[in-house]
């Protein structure tokens, strides 16, 4: 089978770590032939090129800069990157016929592209919703409700459901979500399908654990609580450094690498604060970032208290891969907080609510015998809801039975 995958991620290599690498590989390792599009950012300064490597094959695609840029080249080159990648795939892929075409949000723009590829191959397309924009922006007051963008942006979601044989979502909170505002569609078109990793066993010892903490100026003798990943307005970071300055647990220490548009908010935090329990590193290389994050002890994940949609944090895979109790601070309408306290696995308390954060700090500090427990528990969710194995699966069924 000829798989075609569509990202605004930058891949360089299948051999990278991350949801869309680990499933492609998985792809190619059964035996598929895997071609990727993915851009290259007008900051990048380099043309459009083709790289193959074993089984698989990656065009990277001159576009706009669409990430950690300001909101108007974003939204153009959101919009452009449609007719980008057409007429990239149309010149890189003119004798290549396609099976399948696999897509994620975001954008919600890739409807032209991959219209062109269902109509020319005949092939199926699977959408991989990992956010629901543009209503993610309207609850962060970026995008006016009613207002020209705001129905554009609509138009193009609804169009690319349209088109979409089958929608991946991350949780039944999420196909519920898109059931009630697409009166359109079937619900036979939805399914959960979240993100996936090859997980990989870590094995550390208390002395590298140790090794780690001072090599990053971390306590010897605390719990480190992390959080990793953006820092921008959607987390709601306001909650959690509150929650950092609430905190009276002398057992506990925080840090937070990452970073984002609210980073610099972050770090005006810690410059005139200057806390004693928390530590603040920007984004690390990810084989840095998993070894530091394998020496803590508990995952942080903040979500915005406005936000309406469902989000389910990437973050939280990372965690359950190094086998860490989960604290989610969200708001009321994600369902992540549920998988989270069903498996066992941590707490969940909604975002703003100091009483309940500060509660579930404490439990998880005063009870070691459940903190194993967590752990273990962590582990065992990854592996029944989070593998490629998994999400592969999922996707090929559908194809073999077209």
């Amino acid at each position: 089978m000829n798989v075609l995958f569509l990202t605004l991620v930058k891949i360089k290599s299948l051999e990278d770590g991350g949801i869309f690498p680990d499933l492609l590989r998985k792809f190619r390792d059964e035996g598929h032939q895997v071609s990727i599009v993915s851009p290259t950012e007008r900051r990048d300064k380099l043309d459009t090129h083709l790289v193959k490597e074993s089984g698989a094959q990656i065009l990277h695609v001159k576009t706009l800069n669409i990430q950690k840029t300001g909101f108007l080249e974003k939204g153009i080159g959101t919009i452009a990157i449609d007719y980008q990648y057409l007429k990239a795939v149309k010149s890189y892929f003119s004798k290549q016929k396609f099976d399948l075409v696999l897509y994620s949000t975001p954008p919600i723009t890739f409807s032209k592209v991959v219209e062109f590829i269902k109509k020319r191959d005949n092939a199926y397309s699977y959408l991989l919703l990992k956010d629901i924009f543009p209503q993610n922006a309207v609850d962060m007051a970026m995008i006016k409700k009613g207002s020209f963008i705001h129905k554009m942006f609509l138009k193009k979601e609804r169009k690319l459901y349209e088109i979409s044989d089958k929608i991946g979502c991350m949780s039944q909170a999420n196909i519920d979500f898109v059931l009630k505002y697409n009166l359109e569609l079937l619900p036979t078109k939805l399914e959960i399908n979240p993100n996936s990793i090859e997980p990989k066993k870590r094995i550390i010892t208390f002395g590298q654990k140790q090794n780690i903490k001072i090599k990053y100026g971390l306590p010897l003798d605390k719990k480190i609580f992390a959080y990793g990943g953006n820092l921008g307005k959607p987390q709601g970071l306001d909650f959690l450094l509150k929650t950092i300055s609430n905190n009276k647990n002398e057992d506990v220490f925080f840090l937070i690498i990452g970073f984002g548009t609210e980073y610099n908010k972050v770090k005006s935090y810690f410059d005139n604060k200057k806390p004693q329990n928390a530590k603040l590193l920007k984004v690390l290389p990810k084989n840095d970032y998993d070894t530091l994050l394998n020496a803590c002890d508990v995952g942080l994940i903040f979500l915005h208290k406005n936000f309406t949609i469902p989000n389910f944090p990437g973050r939280l895979l990372s965690y359950l891969e190094m086998e860490m109790p989960i604290i989610a601070a969200t708001d009321i309408n994600t369902d992540i907080g549920e998988v989270i306290v069903n498996n066992q696995c941590g707490y969940w308390v909604e975002s703003g609510d100091d009483v309940a954060m500060q509660d579930a700090i404490t439990n998880i500090i005063n009870n070691e015998d459940m903190f194993e427990e967590m752990k273990n528990n962590s582990w065992k969710l990854l592996q029944k809801e989070f593998t490629v194995s998994r999400t592969y699966d999922l996707i090929k069924n559908k194809i073999d039975n077209v």
